[in-house]
């Protein structure tokens, strides 16, 4: 059972899983960290400090404070503002994955574009082209 489960692991499509999930979370970690730490700063310059993620709407009437954690401890909210911010996040995740998908495939295109070169002739063919050069010259 332990030489099965090895071979499993072992085939080129668990480990190319393994490492594309590994990159991924890497990858996303990038990503996130560009949207909270770039993006939405930039974001809340242009719209006047505009913080999405504190945005909510109380759901009983014992929810009197001003921000999300304290709200949250009073009772039932809905969280928009953090929804907004996550949807937001996931569009712009989404989009550099689009980018980065779009620019691997023009260049794999780019790359299929280039005419194959002929494959060379054999040795036996090279020869026998040779052997019928001469036939034609002594005729």
């Amino acid at each position: 059972m332990l030489k099965e489960f090895r071979d499993f692991a072992m085939k080129g499509n668990v480990v190319d899983l393994a490492v594309g999930v590994i990159i991924g979370a890497a990858f996303g970690a990038i990503v996130s960290s560009m949207v909270a730490d770039i993006i939405m700063p930039i974001i809340g310059a242009i719209t006047g400090g505009l913080d999405f993620s504190n945005y909510f709407t109380g759901l009983s009437k014992s929810v009197t404070a001003t921000n999300l954690a304290d709200a949250k401890k009073q009772g039932a909210v809905l969280a928009w503002g953090s929804f907004l911010t996550l949807t937001l996040n996931f569009i712009i995740v989404a989009f550099v994955l689009f980018m980065v998908i779009r620019g691997m495939n023009t260049l794999k295109r780019k790359e299929e574009a280039k005419p194959a070169e002929p494959p060379k002739p054999s040795a036996e063919t090279v020869l026998l082209t040779e052997i019928r050069d001469l036939l034609k010259a002594k005729a």
